[in-house]
């Protein structure tokens, strides 16, 4: 049964109005969905680091001023009231092959391997290291994204939670300097999962926010393991100046 019959000239010009129709489709600032091409992105699992980087504030970096390391508290300080510094706690629990002075806290030796940023094997010596303790979350980063307007209480607390440390070899985290995830990753691509995971862990727990470039580069990579948990965790977010 015929439901619609088109004059000649109707048939002629069908073809050219449906031309008209996908160039304009094609336009920029003119969008189609709803059809079979559209690809929309899978779920996000609950619980994920990809999940939390959606709830991180966006804004721009504050100056630099005034930002100093002892607003962060004069060393490493024993937030755990366990008797041992922060740096010889994580070195301890980090480090493989650890030797201890008699004091039962201060760490003399230990290895890395692998080491985080490089993927390579590093040796701790007291005295001659080759390793630091990196803040994944850089001290003067978070000065610039939220703790200049904290209390010195939470800022203590900031610098020695376990949830932002992590024992790395010291040429490669020099070369991170205060650097976010915009600017530096490790170059231990291996890694680099779990490293954003960290920092937007830290940034989650302690409120700081992170620029348009920083959350852009947090969601590319993570993106490729977004079944990868939130780490949780590390210390209270006030410290005493012990």
């Amino acid at each position: 049964m015929t439901l619609f019959h088109a004059s000649p000239r109707a048939r002629r010009l069908l073809p050219i109005a449906a031309l008209t129709l996908a160039g304009a489709l094609a336009l920029p600032g003119c969008e189609f969905t709803g059809g079979p091409a559209d690809t929309a992105p899978g779920p996000v699992p609950a619980g994920s680091a990809l999940r939390a980087t959606d709830g991180l504030t966006v804004k721009g970096r504050a100056p630099k001023t005034g930002y100093e390391r002892d607003a962060f508290g004069s060393g490493w300080l024993d937030t755990d009231d366990n008797g041992c510094g922060t740096r010889d706690d994580i070195l301890a629990e980090q480090l493989d092959d650890v030797s201890r002075d008699s004091d039962g806290c201060k760490v003399l030796s230990g290895v890395l391997d692998p080491e985080p940023y490089t993927g390579g094997r590093v040796t701790f010596e007291r005295g001659r290291s080759k390793v630091d303790i990196d803040h994944l979350v850089a001290l003067s980063d978070a000065w610039q994204k939220g703790a200049q307007k904290w209390s010195d209480a939470k800022r203590r607390a900031f610098a020695n939670d376990p949830l932002n440390l992590v024992a790395a070899d010291s040429s490669a985290n020099r070369r991170k300097g205060d650097g976010d995830t915009a600017t530096w990753l490790p170059p231990n691509t291996a890694y680099r999962c779990t490293y954003v995971a960290g920092q937007v862990a830290v940034k989650k727990k302690y409120g700081l926010w992170v620029t348009r470039a920083e959350k852009d580069a947090m969601t590319k990579v993570l993106k490729a393991c977004p079944d990868r948990k939130l780490p949780t965790g590390g210390s209270p977010t006030e410290a005493g100046t012990r």
